[in-house]
């Protein structure tokens, strides 16, 4: 079968259920119960909830009053970055045995490029099967993978058997199973395109490539390109190994509510401490100041500056921190406050050249 976009053997690995299953592994009393990493019983935010919690309707970002209330006995234990980020160095080393051609996403997942592999096995499905065997051997946890022609189908194959399992997605299935994924799936959907989509008529990735290009664009506008081509399995995106970082950012949920501007500068202040040594340590300074707002009732709303140098420093990013608080006064108490740098020196613009490749899974 000939196709018009580049054929690659990608795999997304993501780890099930990744800061819970940690805190299992480490502590046998946790296991088999529902345990939520982060918050408490009143305050903060779920980070991570366990499979036992899940069933209960428990999310990661969910308000712990809310889970608390889904999960009456839902334990919750205190994050250990640093032990995740030990883990997650341990896993990312059993990917470069197969592949120099590894993106993490995160502590918990990454894509990995086989196309051309470290031990030249021709099948990115047993390979797949292999790394997940090895994760649970070396490191004791449990791994789903997704496997496919390009990421975005990786990673919705990922999904597809967790937790502890893989989905394939050869290339002579691919359009069928496009054809099936209901909209809300597809890269680039939210809810809002999804509700606008539906208003179309479109529902499925069937009845979304029944559209033109240009009846896309018109109603869809830019993104409409976007559309036309992930519905027929075209995206040229390639396993990045160096992925640039975008933003660095710091924010701390706070126990009461702050009530007024100088209460949040007072925090905002040692954010600033923390996104200071944070961006030291990335080495790298940033041309946009955003101040992020969460209130009392859990909405969100963001003030962002630009300058035009870099800025890496609280000195020269502490003053436009305050000049953002004041510009405008907080809607009401505010539960977490943040700062993040982006438009960072590090930002590059990269090119790539695919080779098309006749290519089994």
């Amino acid at each position: 079968m000939n196709y018009d976009f580049p054929i690659r053997k990608i795999i997304h690995v993501d780890m099930d259920a990744f800061y819970a299953s940690v805190e299992q592994m480490d502590n046998p009393e946790l296991k088999g119960k529902p345990i939520a990493v982060g918050g408490g019983a009143d305050r903060g935010v779920v980070a991570a909830a366990s499979y036992e919690a899940r069933k209960y309707g428990v999310k990661s970002a969910m308000a712990s009053v809310i889970a608390k209330r889904r999960c009456p006995h839902l334990i919750f234990v205190k994050p250990r970055f640093d032990r995740y980020k030990e883990i997650s160095q341990q896993i990312r080393s059993i990917f470069y045995d197969y592949t120099d051609l590894v993106e993490p996403l995160s502590l918990d997942e990454a894509y990995l490029d086989v196309t051309e592999n470290k031990i030249e096995h021709p099948s990115a499905t047993v390979l797949a099967e292999a790394i997940r065997f090895r994760i649970k051997q070396e490191v004791g946890l449990n791994a789903s993978a997704g496997i496919s022609v390009n990421k975005f189908t990786a990673k919705i194959a990922s999904d597809i058997n967790k937790p502890n399992g893989q989905k394939t997605i050869p290339p002579e299935e691919l359009i069928d199973f496009l054809e099936t994924l209901p909209i809300e799936k597809f890269f680039g959907v939210g809810k809002v395109t999804a509700a606008k989509m539906n208003k179309h008529g479109i529902f499925t990735g069937k009845q979304l490539k029944e559209h033109s290009l240009e009846y896309l664009t018109q109603y869809f506008g830019k993104s409409g390109k976007h559309f036309y081509n992930i519905v027929r399995g075209i995206q040229h995106s390639e396993v990045k190994p160096n992925r640039i970082r975008k933003s660095v950012a710091a924010e701390r949920t706070f126990s009461k509510d702050l009530g007024s501007e100088h209460f949040m500068l007072e925090q905002l202040e040692k954010i600033a401490d923390e996104l200071e040594k944070r961006l030291t340590r990335n080495k790298v300074k940033g041309k946009t100041v955003t101040v992020k707002l969460k209130y009392s009732d859990f909405t969100q709303q963001t003030r962002s500056r630009t300058s035009s140098n870099f800025m890496g420093s609280k000195e020269e990013i502490f003053p436009i921190v305050k000049e953002l608080i004041y510009q405008e006064r907080p809607k009401s108490a505010v539960r977490l406050l943040g700062i993040s740098m982006s438009k960072l020196d590090s930002e590059e613009e990269t090119k790539s050249v695919s080779a098309q490749l006749e290519i089994g899974f």
